[in-house]
């Protein structure tokens, strides 16, 4: 250590403090970084690598970034995954004796970010953590950014896994006591281990209280959310831990339970495409893209969490929808809110900032011109038909001192940082006026003895300028150097003249420069002063950033259904789904050269709880699959439908096996995610459930995924005896025949018609079963050779033979499993004649021209003559 600087010991001694994090070490205007964080910083920022100095006979690699930009380099490293400790000058350099002292005044993680620019502003930013106890986990989340904070208890690992999903951390804390770590389903988020020496889980609930401002947890209803309390108490030990303070804004915790809302696993959300697309991983074309309307950035997050978490509670979802009906039909009321709406900055983060400390004056402005507009909303709202939006203008808080106080303190032309002042309102502070006075008097002493210099020199181009190095000078142009007086003390030569100061301009320089220093020194102060009066009000700006983020996604969710047709919804508490003329909230915007075919539905616990949906590819199965889960999830958060009527019957999970992907990282293929994620429906699907599943087997053999189709399928019907709500997509045409065995089920196909070797997709769903994939056709339009056509139409024709057992049941139907009803019975028809009875009635004949009767019957008569029969 004796061969390196004091700086550089200064420097290694703080480093020893936060090894894993990258220290970003304050060096006058720049931070600079040493080595090994130097080598790994440069690489990641793209900057130059230098060294300074030496240490053990090598040079020390350093590189540095300018203070004022580092909040975007900030952000990158912390997207690399980095931890980076702000080392800061904590004394005046000015004022001290020897080395600066430094000291870390905050730590930034994934999870911490703060700046506005770094955030999305639709999206939270969450830190979660997850505890374990020996019945049940615990799993608390927190975004510092807005203050929100919520705990909850779980008795399944699945439950965890599925809500971390709806969260989306940025960053996960886990104990290292409890060896979650090592779990596959956390290899995705960025993870951070507590050990003993970080955390001590004994001391959460103390920490908790602590924080909260507390004796007793009771009050918030956590007191027995064991493991809960832990994980809650972990983020608060991290976060006390990394921003070096208690967040003042983080002073209330909201516990929920999972089931107070509509469960949905990630798979489900991943395959409605609420968030993002499968494909592009897109937010365009996404259920949350096409209904966010919203105005204001705490407003898009809400909709964000509503669509995440849909209600099951009948009375609340009929309150959002008369709230969104009041303002679709009041023009003038919505217009109204909207306008005002659109004026309103964030006002959770700003809130956030405010109590942090971390607020600039552009900020308290941002939060002043938001706080002007809350009357107008309030007085808007009053007035309304809707006893919600009534309830909110009663309860919204127009904070009218708050904005007072900013007004009379803070300049509307303020800068965006203190540094150089002009922050705080003249008549604000009688000191401060004084300092403004003395400061500008010295100006106009320097303006006016420019003119006196001037004058007595005969110099016209004679001019007072300043920097830091010299302060103020004279500056003479070398062609009237001869006029300069003897009085004048030269101080610089430059190319094209020289620069001077006289004892009198010396002398004015201190008493501007001291009252300057001193007027940014008490603005400072003052400011301080403003900010901590109106963090001591945060859970009141708090409280009304909320409500207003309501009134925007309701107000939003009027907007969208009057722009796009939507009706609302019949939500009851029976098991029918009821919709008609229901359309894809997203496929319908996105289609340009057609018209989107809406078709109905109608699921009950009586006759029809089960759809078969039969029909070719790209027929549009899928398409009503998801848009019938859609609907419904719109209507349980409170939104209009795309549909002509629609009554949904409460569904409390919404279970979704479509489309085909694999997880290779984790090893599993295409087949086992979809077995999974079949599996999954069938422990967690309740009778109130929604289920929808598409192509269920097809990852295997056909006759494998057929037998697993069909068994899937029964099991659902059979659910706890009543059956679960289900429209079952398949290419699997044997599964047309459980409406002989199982009576809830009913089959539709979506209708095409061929036309010579083409077909024509007509995208309505109809009554029957059909006998026919199309999939030679559909393989002719995606540009299959033809030659390769034909033979697959030879070997088709090879491969079509009987289905039907001897008593003229479909063989799949069979079982020897101990309780099956299906015995076997001899048929007095044989199975050609079952065949040509299910053929005649799979016939749409109110559909078909007599000419097509003709041609139909035609086929029947051959096919009986190719029998035999």
């Amino acid at each position: 250590m004796a061969q390196i600087t004091p700086m550089l010991r200064q420097y290694l001694g703080i480093k020893q403090e936060y090894p894993d994090a990258i220290l970003f070490f304050r060096m006058g205007d720049f931070y600079e970084m040493f080595f090994e964080d130097a080598r790994i910083a440069s690489k990641i920022l793209g900057i130059a690598l230098t060294s300074r100095g030496t240490f053990n006979g090598e040079k020390v690699p350093m590189c540095g970034i300018p203070h004022h930009a580092s909040k975007s380099y900030i952000a990158r490293l912390v997207a690399e995954g980095k931890k980076v400790a702000i080392c800061e000058q904590v004394e005046d350099p000015k004022q001290s004796k020897g080395i600066v002292k430094r000291d870390v005044v905050r730590i930034v993680t994934p999870g911490s970010l703060l700046e506005e620019r770094e955030l999305s502003e639709k999206d939270n930013l969450y830190m979660a953590s997850v505890a374990k106890a020996s019945s049940c986990y615990g799993l608390a989340h927190m975004d510092l950014s807005t203050g929100e904070f919520r705990v909850t208890e779980v008795s399944e690992w699945e439950e965890i896994v599925d809500e971390l999903g709806r969260i989306n951390p940025a960053e996960l804390l886990l104990l290292e006591r409890d060896g979650l770590q090592s779990k596959e389903e956390l290899s995705e988020f960025r993870l951070e281990i507590l050990d003993r020496s970080s955390f001590n889980p004994a001391k959460a609930e103390a920490v908790l209280k602590d924080q909260l401002g507390t004796t007793s947890l009771a009050s918030f209803g956590i007191e027995e959310m064991k493991a809960g309390v832990v994980a809650a108490g972990a983020i608060v030990s991290y976060l006390q831990k990394t921003q070096k303070t208690n967040p003042e804004h983080i002073r209330e915790v909201v516990p929920y339970r999972p089931g107070e809302y509509m469960f949905l696993d990630q798979a489900t959300s991943t395959n409605l495409e609420l968030f993002r697309t499968i494909r592009r991983r897109s937010e365009e074309g996404t259920l949350f893209h096409i209904l966010d309307r919203t105005l204001t950035p705490m407003g898009s997050r809400l909709l964000k969490k509503w669509i995440a978490y849909p209600l099951v509670n009948l009375k609340t979802i009929r309150g959002r929808l008369a709230a969104v009906s009041d303002f679709k039909e009041d023009l003038l009321l919505r217009e109204g809110v909207r306008k005002d709406l659109d004026q309103i900055y964030d006002l959770e983060r700003l809130n956030g900032r405010v109590a942090l400390g971390r607020a600039t004056p552009r900020d308290l402005i941002a939060l002043r011109n938001s706080i002007e507009h809350l009357p107008s909303i309030k007085a808007h709202l009053k007035g309304s038909a809707s006893s919600l939006l009534c309830d909110i203008a009663e309860a919204l808080d127009t904070l009218d001192d708050v904005y007072r106080w900013i007004k009379e303190g803070i300049r509307d032309d303020a800068p965006v940082t203190l540094k150089e002042g002009g922050v705080i309102r003249e008549g604000y502070d009688e000191e401060l006026d004084k300092l403004i006075q003395l400061t500008r008097g010295g100006k106009d002493w320097i303006a006016q003895f420019v003119r006196e210099e001037q004058a007595r020199t005969g110099i016209q181009n004679l001019k007072v300028g300043y920097n830091k190095v010299f302060g103020y000078y004279i500056e003479v142009s070398k062609a009237n150097l001869k006029a300069v007086p003897t009085h004048y003390i030269r101080k610089q030569t430059l190319v094209n003249g020289e620069r001077f100061i006289t004892e009198d301009l010396k002398n004015m320089e201190d008493q501007i420069l001291s009252a300057e220093e001193r007027r940014v020194a008490l603005e400072q102060e003052l400011f301080d002063r403003i900010r901590r009066r109106i963090a001591a009000e945060n859970r009141r700006i708090k409280e009304t950033a909320a409500l207003i983020a309501q009134v925007d996604v309701l107000a939003a969710l009027a907007e969208v259904a009057e722009l796009y047709g939507y009706t609302c919804p019949d939500i009851d508490e029976s098991r029918e789904i009821e919709i008609k003329e229901g359309r894809h909230p997203v496929i319908e915007q996105a289609l340009k050269e057609e018209n989107f075919v809406p078709n109905d539905i109608l699921l009950d616990d009586k006759e029809q709880e089960m759809l078969i949906i039969t029909g070719p590819n790209m027929a549009g199965k899928s398409t009503i699959l998801r848009q019938v889960a859609l609907i419904v999830l719109m209507a349980q958060i409170g939104s209009f439908v795309p549909a002509a009527k629609a009554r949904i019957g409460l569904v409390d999970r919404i279970f979704s096996r479509v489309g085909a992907s694999d997880d290779l990282a984790k090893g599993r293929s295409t087949f086992m995610v979809e077995m999974n994620e079949t599996a999954s429906i069938l422990r967690n699907a309740t009778p109130r459930s929604l289920v929808i599943l598409d192509e269920i087997g097809r990852g295997t053999s056909t006759y494998d995924g057929l037998s697993i189709a069909w068994a899937v399928a029964e099991a659902l019907h059979d659910l706890e005896g009543v059956g679960v709500r289900t429209l079952f997509a398949t290419h699997y045409h044997e599964l047309t025949e459980l409406v002989t065995t199982k009576e809830r089920v009913k089959n539709f196909n979506v209708a095409v018609k061929k036309w010579q070797d083409k077909i024509i997709f007509l995208r309505k769903l109809v009554p029957g079963g059909t006998s026919r994939s199309y999939g030679i056709e559909v393989a002719r339009l995606a540009g299959i050779p033809e030659a390769v056509i034909q033979r697959a139409g030879e070997i088709l024709e090879n491969l079509e033979g009987q289905d039907m057992d001897e008593a003229g049941r479909p063989k799949i139907a069979r079982s020897k499993l101990p309780g099956s009803t299906q015995a076997v019975q001899l048929n007095l028809f044989g199975i050609h004649d079952n065949r040509l009875a299910r053929w005649i009635k799979e016939l749409n004949i109110s559909r078909m021209t007599p000419l097509e009767a003709l041609v139909e019957l035609d086929k029947m008569k051959k096919f009986v003559d190719e029998q035999g029969t």
